[in-house]
């Protein structure tokens, strides 16, 4: 089989490690994004891309590809939608997920402008992104001080929900979850280091609900940031497609069987059908 990797980093561990398992018996080859240019009609394609990269050249190399028939896991319309935070937060809740509540604004000038804050909240950028904007702000003055350094910045913000600080990092690859505790970047100390987290030790429903997420989304690869806030349950505060799930043992293992169930599978399934569809508010998809 021919196997496509849409990045510019092929050397990333996970996928470093699954091209590994891949090659002995397929071929593996990287399109940079950043770079490549659209397939011509006449080329040949893969038999299944992984879209590791979220640029929006790498998107629309995605789409051009799945005009063309390719396999491309996730789509190109999933990953975009992970992309928008605004977009994401909406979807997650009519679809009924526990996701936190969202508001939008077009740049983070106009926030602080407003009538102030009456409690704490999370900033984060709009437009999901290697290095983005991500700050727990309580006053007034520190939300004026950060935006004298984003002014333009198209922003969303959420409450902030009372935690001990950790993070719960949840991620599958196709039906196999994966977990991990993180020291949150919005804690005192900042971003540190992460904790190993048998996921059979996960609260009851936890797994179920990284799951949904996957249904809801349409996502074969992602990641789901998990607040746990004790008797009133999981707050979903992000969802990313394709994320890095470093150091997890058997993780390339799984991301290699899902690629070639989904190059083997024998019918390519429309990008139409690929797509996140809309799920009312009881969170049935419709």
């Amino acid at each position: 089989m021919r196997i496509g990797l849409i990045s510019s980093d092929p050397d990333h561990p996970l996928l470093a490690a699954t091209t590994a398992l891949l090659a002995r018996e397929h071929t593996v080859g990287t399109l940079d994004p950043e770079t490549a240019e659209h397939p011509a009609a006449a080329e040949p394609t893969a038999d299944v891309y992984l879209l590791k990269a979220r640029t929006p050249r790498a998107i629309s190399l995605a789409r051009a590809l799945e005009r063309r028939g390719a396999r491309v896991v996730n789509s190109a319309a999933a990953t975009a939608l992970c992309q928008d935070r605004t977009a994401m937060a909406d979807h997650a809740l009519r679809a009924g997920l526990p996701f936190a509540a969202t508001r939008t604004y077009p740049t983070l000038a106009r926030l602080a402008a407003g009538p102030g804050l009456s409690g704490p909240v999370v900033v984060k950028s709009r437009h999901s992104r290697k290095h983005d904007l991500v700050a727990r702000v309580d006053t007034d003055v520190m939300l004026r001080e950060l935006a004298a350094g984003h002014p333009q910045e198209p922003v969303v913000t959420q409450e902030f929900a009372p935690n001990d600080g950790w993070d719960h990092k949840l991620w599958a690859i196709g039906d196999r979850v994966f977990s991990a505790l993180r020291r949150s970047e919005l804690s005192p100390e900042g971003r540190g280091p992460t904790r190993p987290l048998d996921p059979a030790g996960l609260p009851p429903g936890w797994a179920a609900l990284v799951h949904r997420v996957g249904e809801v989304f349409a996502l074969d690869v992602y990641g789901v940031d998990v607040i746990d806030r004790g008797t009133d349950g999981p707050l979903i505060v992000d969802i990313n497609a394709f994320p890095g799930i470093r150091a997890q043992p058997g993780a390339p293992q799984a991301l290699a069987a899902l690629t070639l169930a989904t190059a083997g599978a024998a019918t390519p399934v429309p990008p139409e059908r690929r797509a996140p569809r809309p799920a009312d508010a009881g969170g049935r998809r419709a």
